[in-house]
């Protein structure tokens, strides 16, 4: 089935809000078998709306629209929901439980702009917002054709979309067609040598097979994709290939899952029991941030050190102020002194560390912008001290180049933490 997307706002159009519940919808609604065939960003303009509605109805068979539901007055989108499919604008006591619901939960005071978003049209069927003020309005054509009108706060519509919109359109529009999917997260390559190498499986894939490319910096998010009525078969299809791909590209795989490099060191550190500390210059904590950001990370994260200044390096980390008169802050000296200073500072088994030039300026011949010096060390009991570091070159602007390198130290962890066994 097809679904069509109008995010609203003019926030979205002016570059201060940027719309990430498309994709969000479009992730969450493709194992059913469904699509997204447009998004079209609409203003909070009444003949916009409209229009855009009227397009996304030529199109598909469900239209969901995110944002304008507010109670301020630059939110019309109710009003013109109203206007659109008939009509009256009444008030909602279900609604109204819920609001007060909520603002009891907060401990704040109702006022009159939120208690008035339990008007809703007559013409619309409410789902309650568990998480929010913005009632859910489920607009329906004689033909069948469905809109449904969704907040455009992400933390509400994903939750909202998952617990109850989406199976609420999946009862009404039932799917016959299986979806398979499976990722392998590969390392190590650019995106044109990874093709090279899977040709021959590529060449090999039946029309329910489809393989997808989705690089980031450092990492590949290769997916398997199969669509079939049989779901037994789609399904060992699909681990075939998966299986196939996997053994041919070995050490390439960071992970045989859908996992980010921070997700996939946290299971192997745990599975290992083993902890985990950041010594981080040019990163600014963005290693310990995506770590943190895990459920569960606390029984593996063990802390981590920002040393951005030198003397913090020498004072708190122990690195020798001579090495970095010798060899600059930005070399493998230092990060190798850095990844040991800061396992004796938190006690941790494994650690990573970073020094680099992330730009704009700062940059010399010797040592460009996106210069990063890289350095993972395993102390287990028993076993001599393991590291694993490089001296890595990133393009792009400050922020991508902190990510490359955040991504590129998790995944040097993660196969140094392999290595041990």
């Amino acid at each position: 089935m097809k679904i069509s997307i109008i995010p609203i706002g003019d926030e979205l159009l002016i570059g201060q809000v940027t719309d990430t519940n498309s994709g969000w919808i479009a992730r969450h609604i493709a194992p059913a078998g469904w699509e997204v065939t447009d998004v079209n960003v609409t203003g909070d303009n009444a003949e916009d709306i409209r229009r855009a509605i009227d397009l996304a109805f030529e199109r598909s068979q469900v239209v969901i629209t995110t944002g304008g539901l507010g109670p301020t007055k630059d939110d019309i989108t109710k009003g013109v929901l109203r206007d659109y499919f008939g009509g009256e604008m009444i008030t909602d006591p279900e609604v109204t439980d819920n609001i007060n619901a909520i603002f009891a939960r907060r401990g704040i005071a109702m006022n009159p702009l939120t208690a008035a978003q339990a008007i809703v049209p007559s013409s619309a069927r409410i789902i309650q917002n568990r998480v929010g003020t913005a009632p859910i309005m489920w607009f329906e054509r004689t033909d069948g054709r469905v809109l449904v009108a969704m907040p455009g706060v992400p933390f509400e519509t994903e939750t909202m979309m998952a617990e109850a919109v989406f199976p609420a359109l999946l009862e009404r529009f039932p799917s016959s067609e299986h979806i398979e999917h499976a990722v392998v997260m590969v390392t190590d390559h650019t995106e044109s040598a990874l093709a090279m190498r899977l040709s021959e499986i590529e060449e090999a894939l039946p029309p329910h097979l489809h393989l997808a490319y989705l690089p980031k910096p450092g990492l590949i998010r290769l997916r398997i994709d199969g669509h079939h009525s049989d779901a037994e078969f789609i399904r060992s299809e699909v681990e075939r290939v998966h299986s196939d791909i996997k053994t041919l590209l070995g050490d390439a795989v960071l992970t045989d899952r859908d996992l980010s490099p921070a997700q996939t060191l946290l299971e192997e550190c745990r599975s290992r029991e083993v902890t985990f500390a950041t010594a981080e210059s040019c990163t600014g904590g963005n290693i310990a941030h995506e770590i943190t950001l895990i459920a569960g990370a606390s029984d593996v994260m063990a802390g981590g050190v920002v040393s951005y200044s030198n003397e913090v390096k020498s004072r708190v980390l122990g690195v020798d102020p001579e090495l970095i008169i010798a060899h600059g802050a930005v070399s493998i000296p230092v990060v190798r002194a850095m990844a040991e200073g800061v396992l004796k500072v938190t006690g941790a088994r494994l650690s990573v560390a970073t020094s680099g030039i992330a730009g704009p300026g700062g940059g010399t011949p010797e040592k460009p912008v996106g210069t990063v010096c890289i350095c993972a060390r395993l102390e287990l009991p028993g076993i001599e001290p393991r590291e694993l570091y490089e001296t890595a070159r990133f393009n792009g602007s400050r922020s991508r180049i902190i990510d490359s390198a955040t991504t590129r130290a998790l995944i040097l962890a993660v196969k140094l933490l392999r290595s041990a066994e």
